[in-house]
């Protein structure tokens, strides 16, 4: 006899999961019956936070939704954290978790791991939460998760499944396959914003985490257009070294003068989150008025007032305008000097110290050409985000926007490294967020994924002392002592090496990215 939980792990092959993120527990060995005999490869976090981190680093570097097992309530509970930053950040995240005996449920009976109403908690952050009763409901659930991370803006979803339901019978269940494209763009909001095109004078792109497949189309119109091209954080990547590239967040103010300056702006895949366009909290962004919003989730395009709304994948939307656009059309001719004249002011912003700590951050790019570079919350993480030219489109991705889960990194790291093996990937991470999660340097070496810890020890937690003393407020609570990281990473056989300052920085990570294997390389700074 197969089972529900054996045929759970046959239909995730047949989606094409290949790796699931998770930690066994009583309350979901028989998941793990078919697990065992499937080609679906297991990885073990440290922590179930780290299992949905690891999940989200996957998807986000290969495109992918990442799986992740976890057990009924603390489990659960425990990966909440990750999929409120997936929710955030518009991530495919399958959670699958198991759930109390179903004649137990909601009575308050004290049985183990039990909550109140687990799944009403769990339709709180996810985009849907489904409990399995029967096997013939598993295909069409799982169906539905699938068309949902193809055809519309993503999220995480939650699947449970009773501990006796997973034992029932599950023969005969077959895959109900989906590859549910988004929907296509509507031909004439493509008209009508190629006519805004091509009377526009000054006209301006603002790209998204949602427009980070979509290169091509997206050079080629703003090389028609002459229209610069501002990236928000989830966006960087994109036109590397180009000369419409604006790796400057809108919340600087050159970069909101060249959006009031525009008369056109078209924003492609960018929610408007005020962590990207209002990082400073002074209420000083306003909203185009000649606004072409593109984006996949039709409920994003209604949230705001816009001119014209095309609900579509980025990619084909921009390929759309590209085609309605006529071939002769001349771009306007300042392009390149207004975001060139932007780049420089921009920079010029950020005060010695931001600017020091996004240098480091190039050091790592120019040492790894090409490297997947996941970032923590810590201070080379914002001065980049504030300002930085990444080299990989999809390359550059933290949690110091959007949800800003601290500890993000490491797992996420993880994840990146075992979706793309041949790719270069740098967890950049705090002493203070490294701190949260740092038991995933074993996850690291279990799943032998060559991930470089750097570890930017500045002894607390910098950012926020800063923000107490800009206002005030006697610091408090913001130097937790660090471990020595170095001695920790050798305690998992993983070497390390210290540096004082970043001078050397880039000769570790050369040597770290020829071991092929997880390294840790702490940065003390003053």
């Amino acid at each position: 006899m197969t089972t529900i939980g054996e045929a759970l792990i046959t239909l995730l092959e047949a989606h094409g999961v290949d790796t699931v993120f998770g930690i066994p527990g009583v309350h979901t060995v028989e998941l793990y019956r078919g697990l065992a005999r499937s080609r679906i490869r297991h990885v073990t976090p440290r922590h179930e936070q780290g299992a949905g981190f690891m999940a989200d680093g996957y998807a986000r570097a290969s495109g992918r939704p990442g799986v992740a097992f976890v057990i009924t309530g603390p489990g659960l509970t425990n990966t909440i954290t990750a999929m409120g930053q997936a929710r955030a950040d518009s991530v495919p995240m399958l959670v699958i978790s198991g759930v109390n005996a179903t004649d137990t449920l909601g009575k308050g009976l004290g049985f183990l791991h039990e909550l109140p109403d687990q799944r009403g908690m769990m339709e709180k952050v996810a985009l849907f939460s489904h409990r399995i009763t029967e096997a013939e409901e598993l295909p069409g659930v799982l169906a539905r998760a699938f068309t949902l991370f193809s055809s519309s803006r993503p999220g995480p979803v939650h699947i449970e499944i009773p501990t006796n339901v997973m034992v029932k019978p599950g023969n005969g269940i077959v895959a109900s396959l989906s590859n549910a494209p988004p929907p296509p763009p509507d031909a004439a909001a493509i008209e009508q914003a190629a006519g805004l095109c091509k009377a526009a004078s000054r006209p301006l792109i603002l790209a998204g985490g949602g427009a980070k497949w979509a290169e091509a189309p997206l050079r080629l119109l703003a090389e028609r257009l002459g229209a610069p091209v501002v990236e928000t954080t989830n966006a960087r990547g994109l036109l590397h070294g180009h000369a419409l590239c604006v790796p400057a967040s809108p919340s600087l103010k050159p970069v909101r003068a060249l959006m009031a300056d525009a008369d056109l702006v078209i924003a492609a895949g960018t929610e408007f989150g005020p962590t990207d366009y209002d990082g400073y909290g002074d209420g000083g962004f306003v909203l185009p008025a000649n606004l072409i919003r593109i984006d996949i989730g039709a409920d994003q395009i209604v949230r705001r007032p816009v001119t014209v709304g095309i609900q579509a994948d980025c990619a084909e939307a921009l390929r759309a305008l590209l085609a309605e656009l006529d071939t002769a059309h001349v771009a306007a001719k300042d392009g390149d000097a207004r975001a060139a004249a932007v780049r420089k002011a921009a920079l010029a912003e950020l005060s010695p110290a931001l600017t020091g700590q996004m240098l480091a951050v190039e050091t790592i790019r120019d040492a790894l050409p090409g490297a997947i570079i996941v970032g923590d919350s810590t201070q080379p993480i914002y001065a980049a985000n504030l300002y930085y030219d990444h080299d990989r489109p999809g390359g550059w991705f933290n949690a110091a926007t959007g949800f800003g889960a601290l500890g993000y990194g490491p797992g996420a790291a993880i994840g990146a490294a075992l979706a793309v093996p041949e790719a270069s990937i740098v967890c950049l991470t705090g002493d203070g967020g490294f701190q949260f999660t740092l038991p995933e340097l074993g996850a690291a070496l279990d799943a032998d994924a060559p991930v470089i810890f750097v570890v930017w020890n500045n002894r607390g937690y910098r950012e926020i002392e800063t923000s107490m003393l800009d206002v005030g407020v006697e610091p408090v609570g913001v130097s937790p002592a660090p471990p020595d990281f170095c001695k920790l990473a050798e305690a998992y056989g993983i070497v390390a090496e210290r540096l004082a300052g970043t001078e050397g920085l880039a000769d570790a990570l050369r040597r770290a990215r020829a071991a092929g294997k997880p390294r840790v390389i702490e940065v003390t700074v003053d």
